[in-house]
């Protein structure tokens, strides 16, 4: 407990992102038959997709609405500094472990995805070990568009996997996931390079 007094609302946004993201991941490893004593044909798996992609929509917008109102209600805290690179993280890694489960043999998404991934631990492994050594590294500009970017290519590839499930015409389908394997390799170059910049900082400090 930090005993900060702040507006909750900011915060709470937070804790509905860490959630969706549970839930998202859920909804599309149900979509895949992911889920134990859980039965899913082939019509049954759109709405899953369906509902995992608005999920995934209502979390990615609390990230840019939480942030906004902390600064304009000044409440900003401790508690939200915490949470909220976790509730990104948790979204991020939760879509891509759930698009892994509808996506599986596709080489074009396995790769950049698997350098996102491998990102953000070892991202998250150097702020556990700098804050046992008492050096913190703060969260930058560029990690805070690196997050935006991976939502926006993430949710275009859901988007795309799930183009069937919203009835949208099958002849631009090859371009939908065009459009999204683009976007999610410019995820990964930003992803990769923010993440570079955190070690340099780092080395910096330690």
């Amino acid at each position: 407990m930090t005993g900060e007094q702040v507006n909750p609302i900011p915060n709470i946004l937070t804790m509905i992102r860490l959630v969706a993201g549970i839930i998202m991941f859920c909804l599309l490893a149900a979509s895949a038959g992911g889920i134990p004593f859980l039965a899913v044909n082939s019509v049954a798996m759109e709405p899953f997709q369906r509902w995992g992609f608005y999920v995934f929509v209502i979390a990615a917008f609390t990230d840019l609405f939480d942030g906004i109102l902390a600064r304009k209600l000044n409440a900003e805290s401790q508690w939200g500094a915490i949470l909220d690179p976790i509730a990104d993280k948790i979204l991020v890694c939760g879509t891509i472990l759930g698009l892994f489960t509808i996506n599986t043999g596709d080489p074009y998404f396995a790769l950049p995805a698997a350098f996102i991934l491998f990102r953000e631990f070892a991202v998250s492994a150097l702020r556990e070990t700098a804050a046992g050594k008492g050096v913190k590294v703060p969260v930058t500009f560029l990690g805070k568009a690196k997050t935006t970017i991976q939502l926006v290519a993430l949710g275009a590839m859901l988007l795309a996997q799930s183009w069937a499930a919203f009835n949208l015409p099958l002849d631009w389908t090859d371009e939908a996931y065009m459009i999204s394997y683009g976007l999610l390799l410019i995820a990964m170059v930003v992803t990769l390079w923010s993440g570079l910049a955190y070690f340099i900082a780092a080395k910096k400090e330690l």
